[in-house]
């Protein structure tokens, strides 16, 4: 049995790669850089747990040593707390085709429909310097290039593109004239396998993608319909600075670990388009592409679709809702530090005892409210803020039961944000 060897294995196109190979009789091992992700998605999956951007050239030396077919399918959208595109795109490969230099090896590098060095985005630039890298190596190696890529799962583009049309009422156009070809994920993956196993040659380099193309506002409202949602009662152009101010913040966000599709990189290639030319691949005697109809054809939506699309919207809301309630609070028990005593020690508390669980509350409030926005930590500080809650709730009644019934409900109030805590604890996931 042959052996391959996928790199991502466990992202969105790293996953159906490893399926595909395996319906095709590979003995398939995954390298990726979390565990804990990597068992969700394949639980029974020999995994090599590395991060690909600090593996050695020796290393790599050893992890494919006995491989037939290496498919490169890691990648980041941008430099952030996690990822660094020159060491992903540029570095890491260098080292990989060191490591198959004089091997039989077919190396299949997944890289991106438009890059080029001189790109308007960062992922694009080093994607077409990681190729080049190929290129110019002494390996079996194949660049495949897909354009958007669909599929059952969302994530990324997908995500956001299924997130824009589940808007309710009034839809909002972006880059509306953005033309754009799509391909199925499975599409991809058995367009890897077929090039894994020789049969189309290698030292080339192909597009993939559907022949059609149209407009992104046209593939957004095709989504809707997918969806089972109505036309819109009115679509409205949201200006380019807007979007603008939206890719810094969420390229700010990107250094607290979250991988927003909304960064700069992802809308100025949005804007630029995403085509490609299959003709190569056709020539070549590549399988056929289907197209979008096909593609949501193949993968009716169900209720779940529309949940996770309305869902993807709201929970970025429901963090930043956390983290301003939080904070507002702390600001306020600092502002109003004595009125705040005053509610305790016109109980019978001491002042010491007040003036201490004041300041806790503050500081504890200022800690869960600023934390929750780093995304290592989220899960564990929605927790948290349901302890603490707990906890003031607990205490609160012990010392200040009358407060269940003040009209401005201080209490009472508390309940909705422990959900609400809860919601992102439970919902927060990254495949």
């Amino acid at each position: 049995m042959k052996k391959a060897v996928v790199l991502g294995a466990y992202g969105f196109i790293g996953a159906a790669c490893v399926r595909a190979l395996q319906a095709d009789g590979y003995a398939v091992c995954g390298v990726g850089r979390s565990l804990e992700s990597a068992k969700k998605v394949f639980p029974d999956l020999v995994w090599m747990i590395r991060d690909i951007a600090d593996t050695t050239e020796t290393d790599w030396k050893d992890l494919l040593s006995d491989a037939d077919v290496v498919v490169n399918a890691s990648g980041a959208l941008q430099d952030g707390t996690r990822d660094n595109l020159v060491a992903i795109h540029v570095s890491a490969v260098e080292r990989i085709v060191a490591a198959l230099k004089g091997t039989s090896a077919t190396f299949v590098q997944i890289s991106a429909a438009g890059v080029s060095e001189d790109a308007p985005t960062a992922f694009f630039r080093s994607k077409a310097r990681g190729d080049a890298v190929v290129m110019a190596s002494a390996t079996n190696w194949i660049i495949l290039r897909p354009v958007l890529v669909l599929g059952s799962e969302a994530y990324g583009g997908s995500a956001l593109l299924r997130a824009s049309a589940a808007i309710p009422c009034i839809g909002g156009r972006i880059f509306a004239d953005a033309p754009i070809q799509t391909i199925h994920v499975d599409d991809l993956a058995a367009a890897v396998a077929q090039a894994a196993g020789g049969k189309l040659g290698t030292h080339f380099v192909a597009d993939l993608g559907e022949a059609e193309t149209r407009t992104f506002a046209e593939l957004t409202r095709r989504i809707r319909s997918w969806l089972g949602y109505p036309k819109w009662s009115a679509e409205i152009e949201i200006p380019e600075w807007l979007l603008r101010l939206v890719g810094t913040g969420a390229d700010l966000l990107g250094w607290l670990g979250w991988r927003s599709p909304l960064r700069t990189n992802a809308l100025r290639s949005l804007k630029s388009g995403i085509t490609g030319d299959p003709s190569h691949w056709q020539e070549r005697g590549g399988l056929a592409v289907t197209s979008l109809e096909e593609t949501l054809a193949a993968i009716p939506a169900t209720a779940q679709e529309r949940t996770y699309s309305r869902m993807y919207l709201l929970l970025p809301l429901a963090i930043g809702c956390l983290s301003v309630f939080w904070l507002l609070s702390g600001l306020i028990g600092i502002l109003s530090f004595e009125d705040a005593k005053s509610v305790l020690t016109e109980r019978n508390v001491s002042s010491g005892i007040a003036a201490f669980a004041v300041i806790g509350g503050v500081v504890a409030d200022l800690v869960l409210g600023a934390a929750v926005l780093v995304r290592r930590w989220t899960r564990k500080v929605c927790a948290g803020m349901i302890l603490v809650s707990g906890a003031y709730l607990l205490f609160g009644s012990w010392l200040a039961a009358d407060l269940w019934a003040d009209p401005l409900g201080p209490f009472v109030k508390v309940l909705p944000a422990i959900v609400l805590a809860l919601f992102v604890a439970l919902l927060l996931e990254d495949r």
